[in-house]
């Protein structure tokens, strides 16, 4: 079956955050929500869900725990129990739980940046250190922190706060370093608190590696937070889960929900089981798409704005891009938002260091990155 990736919908004028935060003549580029229609399968999923007139209150039925269960011990080799899922409605709510429910006022967060907006600001919320440790692009553009560097940071820590698939560079942790973090923080009484929503964008047929599936040792002191929303496009359906093998960890992360954090959606709940049962073939299309934009963003860049270094992501959908060369006022995000007519995440929401990097989503028709580069192009041209 084929997919269509390529018609540009109309989003605008509706209730899309993407398209309604800026004036009608400015391109979003920026939040991580794509702009393709979601799996067949999944609409047909809702609409016979939506066939049955009642709407009340959700719980996941056994049949998608045991989807998700399936699918982690195929694709991972990682085995877990149905009851160590936790469902929630959103991923962010999750780390936010896990940082309340096991650290005190004033303990370290290790948190590698720069990092999504969420997470860099998460340990403020609870009156938390967020210790920062560096990613650094090596030779080859592969994202990297010092081991030193790691070392002095879990040393101060209670928690790390990882992000793998990591948002926004896209680095794809490698066994190797995952063992190497897990074993500091085995050795200093470290929770790892691991956000892995992009797990299933991996590009250039790379493998995730989710960083609970170590080892006994290391799953009993993780929280791994996952989800359908950002690979089959309905975040808007507010559903995620938790993975939490470790039955004590598990009881007071369930207790620290202080009734803020709310049951989850059933329209959510029905797309969730639709997309990991049946939604394979479209996912597999999508990270063909995604794979070919991304190096067509590459080279477009490379020859029509060398000024801007791209370091080609390893999974996500999102590029993060160096702007320092160009010297954009008063930032990179608000030059290319006035003279271009194009909206993008700015770079210091991801760390105080990087006004001059923007995030660009590239989850969008050939078409709609073409105008983005054409608009970035000509706003650079000097009269």
């Amino acid at each position: 079956m084929r997919f269509d990736f390529d018609t540009t919908l109309n989003r605008r004028g509706g209730d899309s955050s993407k398209w309604r935060k800026y004036p009608g003549d400015v391109l979003p580029m920026w939040v991580a929500d794509m702009d393709f229609a979601v799996a067949p399968a999944i609409t047909a999923a809702l609409q016979q869900r939506i066939a049955h007139p009642v709407f009340g209150y959700g719980l996941a039925c056994d049949s998608l725990r045991e989807i998700i269960v399936t699918d982690l011990a195929q694709r991972y080799g990682w085995a877990i129990a149905p009851d160590d899922i936790v469902f929630l409605p959103g991923v962010e709510p999750g780390f936010n739980m896990a940082l309340k429910a096991f650290l005190s006022p004033g303990d370290g967060v290790l948190v590698p940046t720069p990092v999504y907006r969420p997470m860099h600001a998460a340990p403020a919320h609870w009156g938390l250190a967020r210790i920062d440790l560096p990613l650094v692009p090596d030779a080859h553009g592969v994202w990297r922190s010092d081991p030193v560097q790691l070392d002095a940071a879990l040393t101060a820590s209670r928690a790390v706060l990882l992000c793998n698939p990591h948002n926004p560079v896209g680095k794809v942790y490698t066994r190797d370093e995952l063992q190497e973090l897990a074993d500091g923080c085995l050795a200093r009484d470290v929770l790892i608190i691991s956000d892995e929503i992009h797990s299933d964008l991996v590009l250039d047929a790379r493998q995730h590696i989710p960083i609970a599936s170590l080892s006994r040792e290391v799953a009993a002191r993780t929280i791994t937070l996952m989800a359908a929303s950002k690979t089959y496009n309905i975040a808007g359906l507010k559903t995620a889960f938790a993975i939490v093998q470790n039955p004590k960890l598990r009881e007071r992360f369930i207790a620290s929900r202080l009734g803020m954090v709310d049951s989850v959606n059933v329209m959510g709940l029905a797309a969730t089981e639709a997309a990991y049962t049946h939604g394979g073939p479209w996912k597999e299309a999508l990270l063909r798409y995604l794979q070919a934009n991304r190096d067509y963003l590459r080279a477009q860049l490379a020859q029509h704005l060398p000024g801007i270094v791209m370091h080609a992501p390893e999974s996500t959908f999102l590029a993060w891009l160096d702007c320092s060369a160009l010297q954009l006022q008063p930032s990179a995000q608000a030059f290319f938002l006035e003279h271009a007519k194009v909206a993008f995440n700015p770079g210091d929401e991801f760390g105080e260091d990087y006004g001059q990097w923007i995030r660009l989503n590239f989850g969008c028709p050939r078409a709609v990155l073409d105008e983005a580069i054409t608009r970035l192009a000509g706003s650079l041209v000097r009269p």
